[in-house]
């Protein structure tokens, strides 16, 4: 029987992490067995400059969180080594940073699954959205876009403006 004391942690460790589920956007589960010391700490860093929160876990009480939050989908991914990203603003964040850790660290590093909006999401599904540029770039492009027609116009009433100021050159005299 597990002492009292220990077994209330691990509860509260639980409601942390449900909650943590429940609020989040998105979120991927990945194997880091391993990542170096110096890898570890540019993921985490990485992770905090994205507002993607990165932890590892253990895989009983992530089983639980998934349990409480209807992901009991996941909970096949739950074995060896694991750790959880989780983003509440940006559900691409996470793929897109583990994305490219797995890639960086060529099969030192692997996604397990994943979750959006409350629903377990395939391997695909997150690669798909690894793929997605980050927010500003996507509001860039946009703006762009909807920018693209008033330059367009702009210039070619600059060229209009710049030919009508532009003196007519008076023909030449006929040689007698």
């Amino acid at each position: 029987m597990p002492n009292a004391k220990v077994l209330a942690a691990k509860k509260a460790v639980v409601e942390q992490l449900t909650d943590k589920i429940r609020n989040a956007a998105a979120g991927v589960i990945v194997d880091y067995r391993g990542i170096t010391v110096a890898e570890d700490t540019a993921l985490r860093r990485d992770c905090r400059e994205n507002e993607v929160d990165y932890a590892v876990v253990k895989n009983t009480l992530l089983r639980f969180a998934f349990d409480n939050t209807g992901l009991k989908d996941l909970d096949s991914h739950l074995n060896g080594t694991t750790s959880l990203a989780v983003s509440a603003d940006d559900p691409v964040a996470p793929a897109r940073i583990m994305a490219d850790y797995a890639k960086k660290l060529n099969g030192k590093f692997e996604i397990k699954g994943g979750f959006m909006d409350g629903k377990a999401v395939d391997l695909d599904t997150i690669n798909a959205l690894a793929a997605i540029p980050p927010l500003p770039m996507l509001q860039a492009q946009v703006l762009g876009t909807m920018l693209a027609p008033i330059t367009g116009l702009a210039v070619v009433l600059k060229q209009i403006a710049e030919k009508m100021e532009a003196p007519a050159e008076e023909p030449a005299p006929a040689a007698e």
